[in-house]
């Protein structure tokens, strides 16, 4: 006898437990201009090479016997991508995975190393998408405190079983933009089991110049279940095309090749992140507007009663606690005055925003709406 229920499709367990994305936005009623400093984006667009690149590739005629034009299939392995990155750093072009954005990268790690039951750590405040990852896995999250907005070595040590596979680690972090060192990194590494892959994500390294960070090469030479990830979206500008990288043993780096798309990354995104990683002077600049903005950010919203949280990266953690207002009615001014930065009430952060650092004009413009925020 057939049940009266209906039956549909369900998917695996631990998907629908995930929150879709949502993206940072508010009412612009009669806003003349909008300044979305809400994804971490950089101001200055891509380095001129790679839009003549991308401009270039659309102009190719769609003969028969015409190559790398958009009527074609993209490289498979973004061969000249990756050899381009290894010019760049110095490193072994075959530890190199390319992806769409260093998303996929996430998750395809999380596709070959996390199962059902399995456990998997991040940080209080780590990047969304590593839980998301476990989730659609089926395996278990796993949450280490961190201290000051900053990962904590020995509270993730400390939370890892028998059933731990992999320990997602963002640094800089996102959304706080603290760091740890390049020491306590290997630290943390030591005091993992060697099945355990260790995920490094440098999405924001090329901001962090402290003397004692490292982005996770060194440590990847060293040792078979370190990934380092890395993105273009950030300080080259090409968020709009998705393209990211990984840099593994090579037997990590077999197994994800096994599993990503033949085609998973763009013929656009391969030959603009190809000429964008040689552009050397454009990183340089990017690098000073930041290092003066977040200097000058700091300062002044520190100075209006607010805390800012010392960051390496291209964005500030700003918290209204004990300011006399709340980052909603933030959000709200910002908006109708069409400033847009991230809530974080996913992070758990309800009573912060996480601020893009923006064009000279823009932060000029979002510094003087904080000062008349504060006053009314």
């Amino acid at each position: 006898m057939m049940s009266d229920a209906v039956k549909t499709p369900q998917p695996k367990a631990g998907i629908l437990e995930i929150n879709a994305y949502k993206a940072g936005g508010g009412q612009f009623t009669g806003v003349e201009k909008l300044y979305h400093l809400a994804s971490n984006e950089t101001p200055h667009g891509a380095p001129q090479a790679a839009k003549d690149a991308v401009a270039n590739l659309v102009a190719m005629p769609t003969m028969s016997n015409a190559n790398g034009g958009l009527q074609d299939y993209p490289t498979p392995g973004s061969d000249g991508l990756r050899a381009a990155i290894a010019e760049r750093h110095d490193i072994d072009a075959s530890r190199i995975v390319c992806g769409n954005g260093s998303d996929e990268l996430l998750n395809l790690i999380g596709n070959a190393y996390i199962g059902a039951g399995d456990e998997a750590i991040i940080t209080e405040y780590g990047f969304l998408v590593y839980k998301n990852v476990i989730q659609a896995n089926g395996g278990n999250v796993v949450v280490a405190a961190e201290v000051n907005h900053t990962v904590n070595v020995d509270n993730i040590i400390a939370c890892v079983t028998d059933k731990t596979k992999v320990v997602f680690v963002a640094n800089p972090g996102n959304p706080t933009g603290t760091y740890i060192s390049g020491a306590e990194i290997s630290r943390l590494h030591n005091g993992l089991p060697a099945d355990c892959v260790l995920v490094v994500d440098s999405a924001y390294a090329e901001f962090c110049h402290e003397d004692d960070y490292s982005a996770g090469i060194g440590l990847v030479e060293a040792h078979e279940n370190v990934v380092m990830t890395r993105t273009f979206s950030k300080i080259y500008g090409l968020a709009g095309l998705r393209v990211g990288w990984c840099y593994a043993s090579v037997n990590i780096i077999d197994v994800l090749n096994r599993i990503r798309g033949p085609f998973n990354v763009n013929e656009a995104a391969q030959v603009a992140g190809s000429k964008a990683i040689a552009a050397q002077e454009f990183e340089a600049m990017s690098v000073a507007h930041n290092d003066k903005w977040k200097a000058i950010i700091f300062q002044r919203l520190n100075g209006l009663g607010l805390k800012v949280t010392p960051s390496q990266a291209n964005f500030m953690l700003v918290h209204f606690d004990d300011s006399g207002k709340t980052a909603l009615e933030a959000d709200r001014y910002l908006c109708s005055e069409g400033v847009v930065l991230r809530r974080l009430e996913p992070y758990n952060l309800p009573n912060a925003l996480r601020y893009t650092i923006g064009s000279d004009e823009a932060n000029i413009l979002v510094l003087s709406l904080f000062e008349k925020f504060m006053k009314m």
